[in-house]
């Protein structure tokens, strides 16, 4: 097999480096085009649902995660943003019911839905069962993943009280119970990084009527 020359190399790299440049300019030329003829290179859609039980409407661009219209746009800043991949579950939250890692989902996505975040579930002087919990078993140190795990708390005795099966569940024909195993293996897309697990899983056992 013969050696490729040195100068075909250098043809490819520099004939990939022009056509690079040229798209470059070119994408940059149609921006400032745009932008000189009064339009938006990014522009909005108009997405309505429901957040809390209040209707709200607003336009975005269509990149916009659902975390960051909740925090940037409609200033609920409960929900957090952690690893901003999906992985840690601080921003978890609640829609139609089932909870989702909002970092991960587009707020057009969600027209019509109903969403529930950490400011919905309850106020400070009438707390969710699960918030009351979280506080009398201290399950949170730093507090930074506690809205995150709360609201996935919740969704998991839900999912559990629905029938939903788990990886670990004993049956796929029994209905599920909370048990120890069945509530790790639910909460485990949510990550603590002070390491509270031991009291936040008696803190949804409480609230699941089962001993801790």
């Amino acid at each position: 097999m013969e050696d490729t020359p040195v100068g075909f190399d250098l043809e490819l790299s520099r004939r990939g480096l022009l056509v690079g440049s040229a798209a470059t300019a070119a994408v940059t030329a149609a921006a400032s085009a745009a932008q000189a003829a009064g339009s938006d290179p990014h522009p909005v859609m108009k997405v309505s649902f429901e957040v809390n039980g209040a209707p709200e409407t607003l336009e975005l661009d269509p990149r916009t995660t659902l975390l960051d219209a909740l925090r940037e746009h409609l200033h609920l800043t409960g929900t957090k943003k952690g690893c901003d991949h999906g992985q840690c579950g601080a921003c978890t939250l609640m829609v139609n019911g089932r909870r989702i890692n909002s970092c991960l989902s587009l707020a057009v996505m969600h027209e019509d839905d109903r969403i529930i975040t950490i400011e919905g579930l309850g106020t400070p002087d009438r707390l969710h069962p699960m918030q009351a919990a979280f506080i009398k078993h201290d399950g949170f140190q730093c507090g930074y993943c506690t809205p995150g795990q709360i609201c996935s708390a919740v969704a998991v005795l839900d999912e559990i009280r629905a029938g939903h099966p788990s990886h670990v569940s004993a049956s796929l024909t029994d209905p599920p119970q909370a048990t120890g195993v069945e509530i790790a293996e639910r909460m485990s897309g949510n990550i603590c990084r002070c390491g509270a697990y031991a009291n936040i899983h008696d803190a949804i056992a409480e609230v699941a009527g089962r001993p801790a």
